[in-house]
């Protein structure tokens, strides 16, 4: 395994993951369903502001009861109300028409992904999870992202749950990247990854969209490696961690809110990380396995930011109508 040695992320704009972001990994993973190529990462980002835009201004007009007429502004307002539901400005009806056009002459070619940059950061609830890379085939390679000079690169993570009836959220796929992706990029190939090659889960099927939830992690305030394994908080700081025993190296991630969700304590964090990284000793030698084995640690932070099937559909359905661009599968 290699050293713990992180790759900065510029703090002059430190990175936060947006809805639109979740929205992005829904359609991504929609549209290898329905074989089509997705909306751009552009097009989602302003697509969903022009309809969150439409959503304040639709609880602005109930808020306000009935429409007044009486004065100029008032007017220009009933005049925008009075346009069919189906209307849309004319940015919508040109971003979707340009994506049209583009996936009418596209095609499938791989999706290149670092075996050595994936890992899974959640507990495994199906057979342990190695924290090592897994190779990315099948489904996740079936699109392909082009690389853009000149933008940000971040560190990421996608994870997947399922919420049942009763309100129980489970994981059904978590993988990520501490190498810097362009943002675009990074967030389709690992929606994919994450849902289709977790090594831990079945790949996630389409009858499963329904109770899903998408969650967008970018990692940032990567810390130097430490010798202390304490040395981080919980609540605010994911780890990743590398130890030896027996000449071999062994290595694992939690984001930061997987100690929190779980209720575990700091030790109880690092065992669940060293057994998740392959370690089967006893809990009670945790710490003296740790020094022998000259473990280091690496924190850093991350917020997570989610959004469930029902919220991307609500979108996606304003978004199409009214254009004519074909969006299959929505239920």
């Amino acid at each position: 395994m290699r050293p713990l040695t992180p790759r900065p992320v510029p703090d002059h704009d430190l990175p936060t993951a947006a809805n639109a972001h979740c929205a992005y990994a829904f359609e991504c993973l929609v549209a290898s369903f329905e074989h089509r190529q997705p909306l751009s990462l552009a097009q989602v980002d302003e697509l969903w502001v022009q309809y969150r835009g439409s959503k304040i201004d639709d609880r602005h007009i109930d808020g306000d009861g009935a429409e007044q007429d009486d004065g100029e502004s008032d007017a220009d307002e009933g005049a925008e109300m009075d346009e069919p539901v189906a209307a849309r400005p004319a940015a919508v009806s040109r971003l979707l028409t340009m994506d049209d056009a583009a996936s009418a002459g596209s095609s499938n070619s791989s999706l290149p992904l670092s075996t050595r940059s994936v890992a899974s950061s959640t507990p495994s609830s199906r057979g342990k999870g190695s924290g090592a890379g897994t190779p990315a085939s099948s489904r996740s390679s079936q699109a392909s992202v082009g690389r853009s000079g000149g933008r940000e690169e971040y560190p990421l993570f996608v994870t997947w749950n399922t919420t049942s009836r009763s309100g129980h959220k489970s994981l059904r796929g978590c993988i990520g990247t501490f190498e810097p992706q362009e943002l675009e990029y990074g967030l389709r190939s690992y929606a994919l990854t994450s849902a289709f090659e977790d090594v831990r889960f079945s790949p996630i099927p389409a009858s499963l969209l329904p109770s899903l939830s998408a969650h967008i992690t970018l990692l940032t305030n990567f810390s130097q490696p430490t010798k202390d394994p304490l040395d981080w908080t919980l609540g605010t700081h994911g780890i990743r961690i590398s130890f030896s025993v027996h000449g071999r190296r062994y290595g694992a991630t939690y984001l930061p809110d997987v100690a929190q969700e779980q209720g575990w304590s700091k030790e109880e964090t690092l065992v669940s990380l060293m057994r998740k990284g392959g370690w089967s000793g006893s809990s009670s030698r945790w710490l003296s396995t740790w020094r022998e084995g000259k473990g280091e640690l690496v924190r850093y932070e991350g917020k997570a930011v989610g959004l469930h099937y029902g919220e991307w559909r609500d979108w996606r359905e304003w978004a199409t109508a009214g254009t004519g661009v074909r969006s299959q599968g929505l239920k």
